[in-house]
């Protein structure tokens, strides 16, 4: 494969001289909540900090999980809001309350809503990528993993930056801050980002382009530090997204489990085989608009035998999202989500440590109110489905409401059971209180009134369901580092990762009927055992970093996500995967810097009921990454090239395994020329994303067969994309 030819390629260059590092350097890490170099920590983790971003030209989360073994982004409707995926523990379920097995955070606040989560990445300090079950030290449903993103805070030194961008589609972005010392005992700091690009996908129909970019964000923050001992950290953050969306190539699938791309739809009577994926007919736009609101006060108090941290976070997240489902001119099926939900955290904890031991312990507290709505505007789909006499526009409204309340209590210690081994001891408990009510009716869309969310014009009630649970559950930590010298350290670890229960919210199920009680409707806490044996190994006085782990995943109730008809539902299954990652930084020589990494991940879900085995959703078994940039004087500063590919092998988006939600593997090349003056004042970034102009699924759905829609939904990477950035920093 292209991929490994590469990574094998640059694998003979890492045996060359060695040198001085131009981007790689050794990381200070929080992943045990305290400051630890990442080569001293026993857990996969992949961390960059914003410095190596900025060398790297990263500036979105694609790029930064692409250079990390094992992780990728999901997509399950489109750029608009994005998922993590790790080790194949992936969340494909666009519903709204549905929270996802990897969980990402923000200066240590959690995300909930994938709708919130794609947030724009800029002044960031660093990004940590853990990987495996982080349940006892993080406050919610990390079975996979988690993602953390850290923000550069206010000191008493004042800097920023700005950033300019142009590039292909009119894409025209700016990113900057601003921050320094208000008093000798405050400081400040603003940072902002704005997006816009014309789209790359074009509705011939309306002569108008889909997938662009009109994205704006701010973020504010103030640091009181009145003593040495003592800080308040506030952060108030907004932003906005308005888009217009929408799938962008309709595949003909008159069988169900099967393409059908030379026939013409027997159901819409339509037929898109024009080969140009980024092309297509829809007689209605879809749109994002999206605003997300955050508001944290953190405290640090430090003891004289103890640190006191206090984090306090009210956010809020809304969200109207619709979009063209049929992909093509007939009104059939225009599918819609809507997102209304408040989210309030609290976390307390205190950290101590003496000569042979390092201990943590806390409690955490998490509300979330979620006052959605899915549906679809479709007048004939109705009059089909109902044999109502329909309106000129009428369609499905189902809006419901998912309390959440959550409780924990946590702990870990870290004691030195001799020169070279350390054992660590970690638990949490959780309860999780949960109701759901949810309703589903047929409505009329008539203007001037709700449309989405609360339509009043009810034509037919047709479902109804409360449910209410109550859930304990238990994260379990077990783990030993061993110090085999100053630059090898092996680890093994036993984690009891765990993922509270929920409900699921379908739009409106067709083949099969599903009822509409608690064992369709709800599903139980996901209970995972990983057991995980790995090395750290530094060298070239931290010249070159190889780390490898390998791990087993043992599953109860493995929450696998299924498209049933046009509906998402969740069930509990049994899973089990082994796999692991190897992953090496070097600088062989002066100015040249290699990462190279490596995958391999094996899944099994069994669903039961004499059911087929299969393979977890976005779940490739390899998955390869290599980096190679050289660095070298020009004149008063230095330029640098970069070359950096990634390959994926065959996944697939649903449980199903048929051929219409499968990706048969792609290969992704990015380059780029960026010329830094001396002393690192201003920077040019020529970039080209894409080289190869690589068509690859980034998402499918199958609507199959004459009882759904007759078609396939598929969606795609963005094209070859190429621009130019200019950075001022001071």
């Amino acid at each position: 494969m292209k991929a490994r030819t590469v990574i094998l390629a640059l694998a003979g260059v890492v045996l060359a001289l060695p040198g001085q590092a131009a981007v790689i350097e050794e990381i200070v890490v929080t992943a045990q909540k305290r400051e630890q170099n990442v080569q001293d920590v026993g857990i996969a983790i992949s961390a960059l900090t914003g410095e190596q971003m900025r060398q790297l030209g990263y500036g979105s989360a694609q790029q930064v999980t692409a250079m990390a073994p094992g992780v990728q982004t999901v997509q399950p409707n489109g750029e608009a809001n994005y998922a993590i995926a790790m080790r194949g523990v992936a969340a494909n379920d666009f519903t709204t309350n549905v929270e996802s097995p990897v969980a990402i955070y923000l200066d240590e606040v959690y995300i909930s809503q994938m709708s919130g989560s794609g947030f724009m990445l800029f002044d960031m300090e660093r990004v940590e990528m853990l990987r495996g079950p982080q349940g006892t030290l993080y406050g919610r449903n990390a079975t996979g993993g988690l993602a953390h993103f850290v923000t550069v805070k206010p000191s008493q030194e004042a800097s920023g930056y700005g950033q300019f961008t142009v590039g292909r589609y009119d894409q025209i972005k700016f990113e900057g801050a601003v921050g320094g010392p208000l008093s000798d005992t405050v400081s400040a700091r603003l940072s902002l980002s704005t997006h816009n690009n014309d789209g790359y996908v074009k509705n011939r129909l309306l002569d108008k382009r889909l997938n662009n970019a009109d994205d704006s964000a701010v973020r504010g923050q103030l640091l009181f530090e009145p003593t040495d001992s003592f800080s308040l950290l506030l952060n108030a953050r907004r932003s906005k997204q308005d888009i217009d969306t929408g799938f962008f190539e309709h595949v003909s699938a008159n069988v169900e489990g099967m393409f059908t791309p030379n026939e013409v739809n027997e159901v819409l009577g339509y037929i898109d085989n024009d080969g140009d994926v980024y092309e297509g007919d829809y007689d209605r736009d879809g749109h994002n608009k999206l605003e997300t609101e955050g508001y944290t006060a953190t405290i640090n108090w430090d003891a004289e035998h103890f640190t006191l941290t206090a984090i306090t976070d009210y956010s809020t997240v809304e969200r109207d999202y619709i979009e063209d489902s049929d992909a093509s001119p007939a009104p059939f099926f225009n599918f819609y989500l809507s997102t209304d939900a408040e989210q309030f955290s609290q976390e307390v904890r205190v950290n101590g440590s003496t000569d042979e031991m390092d201990w943590v312990a806390g409690v955490y507290y998490l509300d979330i109110s979620v006052k959605d709505a899915n549906g679809a505007e479709t007048e004939p789909f109705i009059t089909y489905v109902f044999e109502i006499p329909s309106p000129a526009v009428s369609g499905l409204d189902n809006p419901y409401e998912t309390n959440t309340e959550s409780w924990s209590i946590f702990g870990q210690i870290e004691r030195r059971l001799g020169d070279r081994l350390t054992g660590i001891v970690g638990a949490r408990w959780i309860r999780d209180e949960k109701d759901h009510e949810y309703a589903v009716n047929v409505v009329d869309f008539i203007p001037g009134t709700v449309q989405r969310n609360g339509n009043p014009n009810i034509l037919a009630p047709f479902a109804y369901y409360y449910g209410e649970r109550k859930d304990d559950e238990f994260a379990v930590r077990l783990a030993a580092n061993y110090d085999l010298n100053d630059d090898v350290m092996l680890y093994a670890s036993w984690n009891r990762g765990v993922k509270g229960g929920g409900y699921n919210s379908p739009v409106f199920p067709l083949s099969p009927p599903l009822d509409y009680n608690d064992a369709t409707m709800s599903y139980d806490p996901e209970q995972l055992d990983a057991f995980e044996v790995g090395f750290k190994y530094r060298q070239m006085d931290g010249l070159m970093i190889f780390n490898g782990a390998f791990y087993y995943y043992d599953y109860k109730d493995y929450q696998a996500f299924q498209i049933v008809g046009i509906d998402t539902i969740t069930t509990n299954a049994n899973a089990n995967s082994y796999g692991g990652e190897l992953e090496l930084q070097v600088t062989p020589a002066e100015g040249l810097d290699i990462i190279l990494g490596a995958a391999y991940n094996d899944i099994e879900v069994d669903l039961g009921g004499g059911t087929p085995k299969t393979t977890s959703v976005q779940s490739p078994k390899w998955n390869l990454n290599g980096l190679i940039r050289y660095e070298w004087p020009l004149m008063s500063g230095s330029m640098a090239a970069q070359f950096d590919v990634l390959h994926r092998s065959k996944h697939y988006f649903s449980l199903t395994g048929a051929p219409t939600v499968e990706e048969n593997g792609y290969t992704l090349m990015n380059a780029s020329l960026m010329y830094t003056s001396a002393e690192g004042r201003w920077s040019l970034n020529a970039f080209v994303q894409n080289l190869g102009d690589e068509e690859h699924l980034v998402q499918t759905f199958d609507l199959s067969g004459p009882g759904v829609f007759g078609m396939v939904e598929q969606y795609y990477n963005r094209p070859r994309w190429w621009g130019i950035s200019a950075a001022v920093y001071f």
